[in-house]
């Protein structure tokens, strides 16, 4: 059973009902920090960090979507000519949209996907607990580990083919527009042409750990939109908090940024930590202000405050690392 290749496809930037909106072809968001060389505008990583600031302030399942697509162009940008050649210019021009399924590598020495060789190619089994983009990418980007220790990251079509089976949509407390699902794999065949990297699993979680200690651009976002509100609601209080707690936002935001522009990506962790953590807190505070601001009606769905208090607690577990879980709880012993 070897997999399929995606249908062409071009993102509207138009939601269809039930779905958030995929940033279109001509936004050039998809290919932000892709390689001029093959369609993207290989912006600085700031410009990239404020495009997801302003996404997910508007809407966290856009922003969770799109910013999960910038994973295989970076992949692809480094890794094997034959699957680089093939999709990263479509990735790069948002010809195609794209998702990934790799954070159970994480659980290492466990291998809830299994790579195996096979002629011509690698077979995966397992399942993916999280899959987000189920209907709406075009591929994604699928890792798994082997026996031997070594992880395999490949190239598919985000559907339903041989071997490769979705559960239905998973029932979460935020971000239910993400079309988030499961995945089943069951004898999928990549074929070898689609193997966009290999590379020792100690080697990969060493790279890895560092990018989870980043505060992630997305708490800003949900912490400014919810200081936006404070700011629009007409009243003195929520206004002054609003002030207060900006200025704490911008703190945290200048020494967080600071410590991945100016930083190794593997040095200072426990700083990054803290960072992390304490822009945690100001998201908590700014989205609490703005649901007691509004009051009872902040708790209607309709109301974006509840919205943004939900979509601020699924930040706290997105990307999760057991360091990142221990920090985070260990300040909130503090």
């Amino acid at each position: 059973m070897t997999s399929s290749p995606p249908p062409p496809r071009r993102t509207t930037g138009r939601a269809s009902p039930g779905r958030p909106s995929t940033p279109s072809k001509a936004s050039g968001v998809l290919g932000v920090n892709a390689p001029a060389a093959y369609g993207g505008a290989e912006a600085p990583a700031a410009v990239g960090r404020e495009i997801a600031e302003i996404l997910s302030g508007a809407c966290c399942s856009t922003f969770f979507i799109q910013a999960q697509h910038h994973t295989p162009v970076r992949t692809l940008a480094t890794g094997e000519e034959a699957a680089r050649e093939r999709w990263l210019r479509p990735l790069s021009d948002g010809t195609l949209l794209a998702g990934i399924a790799f954070s159970h590598l994480r659980a290492h020495p466990k291998l809830p996907v299994r790579a195996t060789r096979v002629a011509g190619g690698w077979r995966f089994d397992g399942r993916v607990p999280w899959y987000t983009g189920w209907g709406l990418n075009d591929l994604f980007l699928l890792g798994g580990g082997t026996e031997d220790g070594e992880v395999v990251f490949g190239v598919t079509g985000a559907h339903e083919q041989p071997g490769l089976t979705a559960t239905g949509p998973l029932q979460l407390a935020a971000l239910t527009g993400s079309h988030t699902v499961g995945l089943v794999l069951d004898g999928l065949v990549v074929p070898d042409e689609a193997v966009a990297v290999r590379l020792p699993h100690e080697r990969w979680a060493r790279e890895d750990l560092p990018k989870n200690t980043n505060t992630n651009p997305a708490v800003f976002g949900v912490a400014r939109a919810a200081l936006d509100l404070l700011d629009a609601s007409g009243d003195a209080e929520a206004k002054d908090t609003a002030g207060v707690l900006r200025d704490r936002l911008d703190a945290v935001r200048r020494d967080a940024y600071a410590l991945v522009d100016e930083v190794p990506p593997a040095e200072r962790l426990d700083d990054r930590l803290v960072a992390k953590t304490r822009a945690y807190d100001v998201m908590r505070a700014a989205t609490t202000a703005a649901i007691a601001a509004g009051g009872g009606r902040a708790f209607g769905l309709t109301h974006p405050a509840q919205r943004l208090a939900r979509e601020g607690l699924f930040l706290v577990v997105q990307g999760q690392t057991p360091e990142v879980r221990t920090a985070h709880l260990a300040a909130l012993r503090a």
